[in-house]
This record gives C-alpha cells, structure tokens and sequence, in this order.
C-alpha cells in the first residue's frame, strides 16, 4: 500500500510541475489539452531515463575481484 501510495504521489507531484513550469491555467480548456500533451511527454521522458539508467545498470560488472 505504501508503495501504490508513493507511486500516486510521484504522479501528481509531476503534474503539479508540469502546470506550475508551463504556467498553465487548468480552468481553461485550451489549456487541457496542453497539460494533457505536456504530461504524457513528461511520463515518456521518465521512462525512458529509467530504462536507460537500468540498462547501465544491468551492464555494469557485478562481479568481485
């Protein structure tokens, strides 16, 4: 439950940094509808650092010496 928790609040704490970066005004539709844009790129950029930081990570020698 904690995890699902900490998880939410990493989603929301991104939109809020989305809008409070963008300047957006959430009352306006226009304004919706480049949140909604803006966001999904945001989640995307996410991801894809974290896909590379595991890939780095997997690649790394493990090993002891």
């Amino acid at each position: 439950m904690k995890i699902l928790m900490a998880i939410l609040m990493f989603f929301v704490l991104g939109a809020l940094l989305v809008i409070s970066n963008n300047g957006l005004t959430l009352a306006e539709n226009e304004n919706l509808g480049e949140f909604s844009d803006l966001y999904v790129k945001w989640i995307d950029k996410v991801f894809n650092n974290v896909k590379g930081i595991t890939g780095n990570v997997v690649k790394l020698d493990w090993g002891t010496s």
